[in-house]
């Protein structure tokens, strides 16, 4: 992974519709969505759901698959892997990291003890 990379990956992500897409994929697994279902789950119009999944194929973060007259779309989990990694290998690698861990799913607002 390069900056270059990264960077392309993470602006896909900086759209709160596209992002929506990408956790409904990594949530499905490997065996993805049909575009039909994600569409109605979003409540968008096909055209602006094309729009961005487009994008996300660009940066490489999702893969599409047709079968028969179904589009599947999937998430590219070494991508998502290979882009967290690319994050976290530089965690505090010129100083100390703060010890207090807070937990990803913890509430707004709320740290963990």
């Amino acid at each position: 992974m390069n900056i270059e990379i990264a960077a392309s990956q993470m602006d896909s992500l900086g759209n709160p519709t596209r992002l929506r897409i990408y956790r409904m994929l990594v949530r499905a697994g490997i065996d993805g969505l049909p575009v039909g279902r994600l569409q109605q789950s979003l409540d968008i119009p096909g055209s602006t759901l094309s729009h961005h999944c487009k994008k996300l194929i660009e940066a490489g973060l999702v893969t599409q698959e047709r079968h028969g007259t179904t589009l599947i779309s999937r998430a590219n989990y070494k991508a998502m892997n290979a882009l967290i990694g690319y994050l976290v290998d530089e965690c505090c690698a010129d100083g100390r990291c703060d010890e207090r861990q807070v937990p990803a799913k913890t509430e707004p607002g709320k740290h963990a003890e």
